[in-house]
């Protein structure tokens, strides 16, 4: 999430600070208690779309300077909406209900939907929607970024708020070499490319130097740092800062207790800049975050949930609204839950959520954004497919057995 440092952005971080340094403050005595941002679940947001649409796997969220709401969804038809490519829909249709929306949606803090636009069929320039769209970025000129995992994604999307088309960085298909006896592309890795990516799972903003990051990703094994008016290359790593290895041998799937790999596994799931320039990347397999200068020079790194297998515990981060910036917010979505993390020290203090269908549970809690108020947004992928909102209630202690990674549970309201 990045924000232009508007006089109303200004006020409302410098407001959710001071709250949160006060209430702190009238807490403590209260028996040394460890005290985190405290969240509850609001059931009823965001309301009910138009037009019978069906929100797909929500696959990525980000809040603009004016505290609107941006969710890019997969708008792949089922057998209620008909079809069996993206867009595609039966004429005549099959029933009332339901309609795949179009995968970019702009809302309001108070769940209004706003805005909708984008999608395979709409290009009115020269470039390609993802094949299978992934991350949204709402940067400090309130242009839009948009990244892809599909196979022929190795690019990035750039609009205007209004969806009009800006800039294409990468070239779609670039990476395809060829295809098998079945017809299937076949693709090929390079982590040192200089005009195409890997399916890039998410798009940083650095406004100071006008830089994007991206998270390169699914396929590369590396962050990409681009000029962001013109797309051009300027600078990458991999893990620890190394170079990239696309060859690298990891020895079979991840092993909790194993030796930390030395290249990103992958999916490289998020590359978050701080307001300190730090540069935060996801390395989800890997159940790591790594924190490098805007250089690349590694810095530090924060282990999370190492048991987990598969896809890993770190999806997508963000920060609590504070000029400091004193947590980070983690989406875990194989363990389906939230962590709070004290960013100075990349200690876990307290987790939130359970997997399930329920308002405050999560199935594959995909991406994370934060509001000036502090309130945290989520989104979920797969059969999840919604966005959920937790609103910030105040600083509190953190409750009996629910320190480090295990959960508070279920964040219902109170009234």
């Amino acid at each position: 999430m990045i924000r232009k440092l508007t006089l109303l952005t200004l006020v409302a971080a410098a407001g959710f600070a001071v709250a949160m340094a006060k209430e702190a403050a009238e807490s403590a005595g209260q028996d040394d208690a460890v005290m985190v941002p405290m969240f509850e679940v609001d059931p009823l947001w965001p309301k009910n779309l138009p037009n019978h649409w069906l929100m797909g796997p929500t696959i990525g969220v980000d809040v603009d300077s004016r505290d609107n709401i941006w969710v890019v969804h997969r708008n792949t038809p089922d057998n209620f909406q008909g079809g069996t490519e993206i867009g595609m829909t039966f004429d005549p249709p099959i029933s009332e209900c339901c309609q795949p929306g179009p995968p970019v949606l702009v809302f309001d803090q108070e769940g209004n939907l706003l805005d909708s636009w984008g999608g395979p069929g709409t290009e009115t320039g020269d470039y390609v929607w993802p094949e299978s769209n992934h991350g949204i970025t709402v940067d400090h000129m309130d242009n839009v970024w948009i990244g892809g995992n599909g196979g022929g994604d190795a690019h990035v999307l750039k609009f205007t708020r209004s969806g009009e088309f800006l800039l294409q960085a990468g070239r779609h298909n670039a990476r395809v070499t060829g295809e098998d006896a079945e017809g299937n592309r076949i693709f090929q890795r390079d982590s040192h490319s200089g005009d195409s990516y890997g399916r890039v799972a998410k798009i940083g903003i650095d406004p100071d130097a006008n830089e994007a990051y991206f998270a390169d990703g699914y396929y590369n094994k590396r962050v990409a740092v681009v000029d962001a008016d013109t797309g051009e290359l300027k600078r990458y790593w991999g893990a620890y800062g190394n170079e990239p290895d696309d060859d690298y041998d990891f020895g079979g799937p991840y092993q909790p207790g194993g030796t930390p790999a030395q290249q990103f596994r992958g999916p490289v799931h998020c590359g978050e800049i701080s307001n300190d320039g730090l540069v935060y990347v996801c390395d989800r397999a890997e159940d790591r975050v790594q924190v490098f200068r805007k250089d690349g020079t590694f810095v530090r790194e924060a282990l999370i949930a190492t048991h987990t297998r598969l896809q890993g515990s770190t999806w997508d981060i963000d920060f609590s609204p504070d000029p400091e910036q004193r947590f980070l917010y983690l989406a875990d979505g194989q363990n389906m839950k939230v962590y709070i993390i004290e960013r100075e020290t990349m200690k876990v203090l307290t987790a939130f959520g359970d997997g399930g269908r329920q308002p405050g549970m999560f199935f594959a809690v995909h991406s994370i954004a934060v509001d000036s108020d502090g309130n945290i947004y989520t989104t979920e992928t797969y059969e999840g497919s919604r966005v959920q909102k937790f609103l910030y209630k105040g600083m509190g202690p953190v409750p009996e057995g629910a320190e480090g990674e295990k959960s508070q549970g279920v964040l219902w309201p109170t009234n």
